[in-house]
């Protein structure tokens, strides 16, 4: 939940919710530019081609596990120390940090699920200005150029990517102050000076840069003394020798507030040249197209997790959430490039080929700019789609498999009023036949947004309200939000501050500011015994009122504070280990996340698995829970973002998303709600939710015909879970997305690259969900040469590749099944998850032109590690061949006893047999009933009967 007007507030803080956006639009001037944001201005003042820095080839030194080299800054003299790495699995790892530092830099912590394993360096090649290394079997090798500083990845004669091939790289290093008058008088004249220069030089556009200033002081400490430099100013390059620092270097004002910055300048940059590649993806969170644009004339994408109201759509704005994985494709290869830095970062990305024509070689440039921190970054070489997710993976962790009521469907809004409404909903979902899983509540809940408490008015029974709910076989989810009333009486505030335990100011004292609650101090999530502490708080006795069905969404936590900088925390404030929060404000929202899971996990014994929904997150997140796109609009055109932003959180790791299925503002109308609930039952994670604001919008009350709608469309979603949670056990063992852009399984189809209105679910379903107010029908694109494709409702047979006109009505979701693959459905739907466990499958098997088809399915107890520690789960594979249907262990190492069984095979594309024979792993033989469609051909067989962790063979004679 954004700031807004609206919510109950005490009147300063209502104030300053309003000025958030009374006009229900983000106001654009609470959140910086590159232009307001000092480092980016600094870095983008940097002109390409004039890198000063060099590598000093003879400083190579070479270990069993890594090179180094030293790198100077020759305008400076500041020493950097380049370390290399080639890593198992076709990848390579970069970092540069400085080789003395005044004082530590921050390095990212606990995002890397361990140290990667290495494969040995070697060197290959030597000359009097190069240096090549060979980083392992895969056949990779790194040419290093010592003047100017440069790096070439190349694969055999195949150049993958150059680094600091632009001369961008850029690394303000620790400084003391020069704090003197003369300093400050020498400096505020040099500026004056170099300004009125400007009015007289057209071809010197720009300021110098506060690295080009910090020559000087770097000559200064290297030489003991100063000289005159002569007239630079018209280099554009980091060279001039005593320009001034840029103002804003050493304290930074936007609006009212005042970022100290004690450190100094410490922003570090460094550009990528891709050659051959011009679709770039990924980079969350931002409400743009799958495809990235150039950002050249405007600004960079930026990173940086933000409380945002009401977003726009399609502009490069930071949201709630960051991920610093960027993805390039093309029909030869696909590289990733991931930035392991926390710290506020810029992204721009360049293209030679950017609304051009002609047969030039396609180039895109990316450049990453950030705040502080070290260069650490890791180049992904796949070379397939499914190989770079699987490397970014290795690095940083797959899905958690959720448990499988959080793949069902769940209703929220700002708020459910009492215990009484809830029972009121719970009851309607029953009437009218809707299933449903989860009832959520909102920040009214808690007594006085005491976090961890019950409005003992509102919810004065919470404990029988959440037995009401699991006897119906339904689940609640409650909000904590990281930020802590201050009331001394209240207890967990109390004891976060005796503890210890909340963000400092820059002055030592506890960091306050305003949300929710009022005033609020901020829990200091970095520090690990502060979130083993914020764990314990989800006991059963720590918790009042929890039960076991109780799981949790972390909202507010980029950290949103109403009256900071941006709508979030001041930079200077410290953390843990004496860090500034400008190094680890990307880090927030993931380790409350970290925390809260890990509190469901101990309260458990750790038994059960966890379900936590937060909206920031950052690389590694995908490990922790559920994401969503935050607070959208009912309108078309949040609709349709909703697919390209699920799709850039996908291919970042971060399977579990959705959208709030209406718009959280504002009130839909009935078409755009029922096209909503048909998308939304087609995205990994399935919530409604909505503004306090709005009118009430459960999914029966815009009359019989749309609820009936609606009512399919979750009834489909609940079909499918078999599907959809077999998706998300191949998500968690391999790391490939369950939601996923066409040019993923179709990667040599150029058609797919910038194709973001249609996806696919795992490998087997593609959906194109309505997302056109008013629209008749849809142009779907069906990828594949040779390959088929099933309507799922028709069964009609379309060749590939070509692009069908697809008529829709109302009831429309056009979907179809890949040929060669087999899907399993429940389609005995009930009320929620928990009531279908038991229920038989339906498996639809679509034949391949070749007549083959195959297909798995996972199975657990759908909650417990079980799986894991006592492999206690069955991996089902299916095969069509040789107009055999054969069931077989896809892993043996799993046993699972489970009484579901097979209770009818549709076979699209399948003739008329003349006997259709049971098999089982006895050896008899039984004829099984059959009906057989000619047009289009479909073949239904009739309760086969036996279990579905069986082996067992369907043949037909």
């Amino acid at each position: 939940m954004a700031a807004a007007p609206g919510r109950r507030l005490p009147a300063a803080l209502l104030c300053a919710a309003l000025c958030l956006g009374a006009a229900l639009a983000v106001d654009r001037s609470n959140f910086k530019t590159c232009e307001q944001s000092g480092f980016c201005r600094r870095q983008r003042g940097l002109s390409p081609g004039h890198s000063p820095y060099r590598a000093l080839l003879e400083s190579l030194q070479l270990g069993p596990d890594a090179a180094r080299i030293q790198l100077i800054n020759e305008a400076t003299k500041v020493p950097l120390l380049l370390e290399l790495w080639g890593l198992q699995g076709n990848m390579t790892r970069i970092r540069i940090k400085e080789l003395n530092p005044l004082r530590p830099r921050f390095e990212v912590p606990d995002v890397l699920v361990g140290e990667p394993p290495v494969e040995r360096l070697a060197v290959t090649g030597r000359d009097e200005g190069s240096l090549e290394l060979s980083l392992g079997p895969a056949g990779h090798r790194l040419l290093v150029t010592e003047k100017p500083f440069r790096m070439d990845l190349l694969q055999g004669r195949e150049l993958l990517c150059s680094v600091n091939a632009c001369g961008l790289l850029f690394f303000e290093h620790l400084r003391q102050r020069r704090d003197s008058f003369s300093d400050k008088l020498s400096s505020s004249v040099g500026s004056l000076w170099d300004k009125i220069k400007t009015l007289f030089h057209r071809d010197t556009p720009r300021e110098p840069t506060a690295e080009e200033g910090a020559a000087a002081e770097g000559q200064d400490e290297a030489a003991g003394g100063t000289e005159e430099a002569g007239d630079q100013s018209e280099k554009p390059t980091e060279t001039t020798a005593e320009a001034a620092e840029e103002p804003g270097s050493w304290e930074e004002t936007f609006k009212t507030h005042t970022d100290t910055k004690p450190n100094g300048p410490t922003s570090v940059g460094l550009d990528f040249s891709l050659p051959g590649f011009e679709h770039v993806y990924g980079i969350p969170e931002h409400a743009e197209s799958l495809r990235l644009r150039t950002t050249e004339g405007g600004d960079p994408y930026r990173l940086y997790n933000l409380d945002v109201f009401q977003y726009e759509l399609y502009n490069p704005m930071a949201l709630y959430g960051s991920v610093p994985l960027l993805l390039a494709h093309s029909a030869r290869r696909t590289l990733g490039i991931f930035w392991l830095n926390a710290a506020e970062t810029w992204v721009d990305i360049s293209s030679n080929t950017a609304g051009k024509g002609g047969g030039e070689t396609p180039q895109t440039d990316v450049r990453w700019m950030s705040e502080s921190g070290i260069i650490d970054v890791f180049l992904l070489l796949g070379p397939a789609p499914a190989a770079v997710m699987g490397q970014y993976a290795a690095l940083t962790g797959t899905q958690a498999l959720p448990p499988l009521f959080a793949l069902g469907y769940h209703q929220s809004r700002w708020n459910y009023n009492d215990e009484e409404d809830v029972a009121a909903v719970e009851k309607g979902f029953e009437e009218h036949a809707v299933p449903c899983d989860v009832l959520w509540l909102d920040i009214e809940h808690a007594d006085g947004k005491r976090y961890f408490t019950w409005d003992p008015s509102k919810f004065p029974r919470p404990r029988a309200m959440l037995e009401q709910l699991a006897a119906k076989k339904r689940k609640m989810v409650s909000i904590v939000d990281p930020h802590i009333k201050v009331d001394s009486g209240y207890r967990v505030h109390a004891e976060l501050r005796s503890r210890g335990f909340y963000v400092k100011t820059k002055d030592g004292s506890d960091y306050e500011g305003w949300c929710w609650p009022g005033s609020a101090a901020y829990p200091d999530f970095t520090n690990p015994e502060m979130r083993a502490w914020w764990a314990s708080m989800f006991a059963y006795d720590q918790y009042e009122g929890s039960t076991e069905t109780l799981f949790t969404w972390n909202d507010m936590n980029e950290p949103s504070v109403f009256s900071g900088p941006e709508v979030t925390m001041h930079k200077d404030a410290v953390h843990y280990g004496g860090w500034e929060h400008r190094d680890v404000h990307n880090l927030y929202g993931l380790y409350v996340q970290m925390a809260t899971a890990e509190g469901q996990i101990q309260r458990s014994g750790g038994q059960h698995r966890p379900f936590v929904l937060s909206r920031a997150f950052f690389a590694g997140s995908q490990r922790y829970g559920a994401v969503w796109t935050g607070d959208n609009t009912a309108e078309w055109e949040h609709l349709k973002i909703s697919i390209p932003m699920c799709l850039s959180f996908g291919l970042a790791g971060l399977a579990f998303c959705g959208a709030d299925v209406g718009g959280f503002f504002k009130n839909p109308d009935a078409e755009l709600l029922v096209r909503w609930y048909q998308a939304g039952a087609l995205q990994p994670f399935f919530r409604a939710h909505a503004h306090m604001d709005t009118a009430r919008r459960e999914p029966w009350l815009f009359g019989e015909d749309n609820a009936a709608l609606i009512r399919g469309a979750v009834r489909l979603r609940y079909a499918l879970l078999p599907f959809w949670y077999t998706a998300f056990y191949h998500s968690h063992r391999h790391g490939v997305p369950i939601m996923r852009p066409l040019w993923m399984e179709y990667p040599e189809d150029t058609t797919t690259f910038a194709i973001d209105d249609q996806y696919l679910i795992d490998r087997a379903l593609l959906v194109h969900p309505v997302t056109e107010q008013g629209a008749r029908g849809v142009q779907v694109y069906l990828p594949g040469k040779g390959e088929v494709w099933y309507d799922t409702v028709s069964y009609q047979k379309h060749h590939a590749p070509q692009t069908l006109y697809v008529p829709v009505t109302m009831s429309s979701v056009p979907m179809f099944q890949r040929g060669g693959t087999v899907v399993p459905r429940q389609e005995r739907v009930r009320r929620s998850t928990e009531c279908m466990q038991g229920d038989p499958f339906t498996l639809y098997v679509a034949l391949s032109p070749q007549g083959t088809a195959e297909g798995d399915l996972f199975l657990d107890d759908g909650k417990s590690f079980d799986y894991e520690t006592k492999a206690r789960f069955l991996h089902r594979q299916f095969t069509f061949a040789g107009n055999t249907l054969t069931a077989s262990s896809a892993d043996p190492r799993g046993s699972f006893d489970t009484p579901v069984w097979l209770e009818r095979v549709v076979i699209l594309g399948a003739g008329k047999p003349g006997a259709v024979i049971l098999q089982p792993a006895n050896g008899s033989e039984t004829r099984l009933d059959f009906q057989h469609e000619a047009e289009p051909p479909v073949l239904t067989v009739r309760k086969p009967g036996v279990r579905m962790g069986d082996d067992w063979a369907i043949v037909l004679r």
